[in-house]
């Protein structure tokens, strides 16, 4: 078995069975709903690789656990922060190139390249299963994966007809796994939830009756800008937040109900109430 990697003389890679043993020394329990933020980078190396990471994550879980991973797409969307950093000092026809050949999503086959690794791991897996916006998609695997992903509608990101809202039903769990507060995206269910919520108008390609058609819809501004001041504040507050080192990353293990609860109070307090949010597609 590897050494910690906190210690001078870890030099190989992390095998399956000390990852499932250090997730259980972190708090993962079985049969729980884990949704799951990951830097498989920053974990270190696995024997394995991501296959093995996902192994070891639903080993923790045992099989009555669910493991979720959001599996976003702003490839496809005119809108995004991505597409807006693509585009930047191309000509109009190089622009109008790019646009015409920016694929539909596919809920089957498109790839979710912003989101990492071990989200693409998740995705592709036989037993997964994936919600169908087009934006802002989650993939599953396990007994409740289908109640999770199911009528996630086309005009909610991330609120109440997202899986965010079926993962605070059921009383998930977050695990940030080598990444920080300001990739929690449960925070952005709060957004959902607080007054005065400002709106935005985004755009994405999508197929429709076969054809490949650009679609507009209006949502909640999505902003993850302040996460980590969110994420910091939520720590201090005395809620249980579990931290260990796995692998070679900080980890930490938080309910996702009182995540989102406590972002719920934080944001019309410390956010301007009209600020527009750059948004996620």
């Amino acid at each position: 078995m590897a050494r910690r990697p906190d210690g001078p003389a870890y030099r190989s890679a992390l095998d399956e069975e000390t990852l499932t043993a250090e997730l259980h020394a972190l708090g993962v329990r079985p049969g729980t709903a884990l949704l799951t933020h990951s830097s498989l980078r920053v974990l270190g190396p696995v024997r394995g690789g991501s296959r093995a990471v996902v192994r070891a994550l639903r080993a923790a879980l045992g099989p009555a656990g669910t493991l979720v991973v959001p599996t976003f797409t702003p490839e496809n969307s005119d809108t995004s922060p991505v597409y807006q950093r693509r585009v930047r000092g191309l000509t109009p026809a190089q622009v109008a190139e790019l646009r015409g050949r920016m694929p539909p999503f596919d809920p089957a086959r498109t790839p979710a390249r912003s989101t990492g690794r071990l989200a693409e791991e998740v995705r592709t897996h036989p037993e997964a299963l994936r919600s169908g916006h087009p934006q802002t998609s989650f993939a599953a695997i396990g007994p409740l994966a289908r109640h999770l992903v199911r009528g996630h509608a086309p005009r909610c990101h991330l609120g109440e007809d997202s899986p965010l809202a079926r993962l605070y039903d059921v009383g998930a769990e977050v695990l940030l796994l080598g990444v920080g507060f300001d990739s929690c995206t449960a925070f952005h269910l709060a957004e959902y939830r607080v007054p005065e919520r400002p709106l935005r108008e985004y755009r994405c390609v999508i197929r429709d009756q076969g054809a490949r058609t650009w679609w507009s819809y209006t949502d909640v501004a999505l902003d993850d800008s302040d996460f980590a001041a969110v994420g910091a504040a939520f720590e201090r507050s005395g809620a249980l937040v579990r931290t260990a080192r796995v692998g070679r990353a900080t980890a930490r293990l938080f309910a996702l109900r009182a995540a989102v609860d406590h972002a719920v109070g934080w944001l019309p307090v410390h956010r301007p109430v009209h600020r527009p949010g750059p948004g996620r597609g």
